[in-house]
């Protein structure tokens, strides 16, 4: 029964891989990660292999202010946080990546707050 799981999960993270593939050239990609005490996100130029801006729940900016490093406010916390660091080098527009996760819970905790500061999708 596992190996169905992770079949359907590999099958899932490929076939959003591919969509963002599509759209790579033009923008950059914000990947989003999550472990069960910590969700991180990064803003990567694929063309040039390189990050451009990064936030986690472990970021000093976030580090005393957050009740907890593993709910919705805390993935909140790090989508703005994110979101203000790619604004300020210009990043007006990326490719969501959301790793293979379903858009849910702290996966659309972090893209609501990236958008609701100005980064478009």
């Amino acid at each position: 029964m596992q190996g169905i799981v992770l079949e359907r999960y590999e099958f899932r993270k490929e076939r959003t891989r591919v969509k963002i593939r599509r759209m790579q050239s033009a923008r950059p990609r914000l990947c989003v990660g999550r472990t069960l005490k910590h969700i991180y996100a990064q803003v990567i130029d694929d063309v040039n292999g390189k990050t451009l801006a990064a936030a986690s729940s472990l970021s000093p900016e976030l580090k005393g202010k957050l009740k907890s490093t593993r709910d919705r406010a805390a993935a909140e916390a790090v989508g703005q946080l994110v979101a203000q660091k790619a604004l300020e080098k210009g990043i007006k527009a990326v490719v969501f990546d959301r790793g293979g996760h379903v858009y849910h819970g702290r996966i659309q905790a972090v893209a609501e707050a990236a958008r609701k500061v100005g980064l478009q999708f």
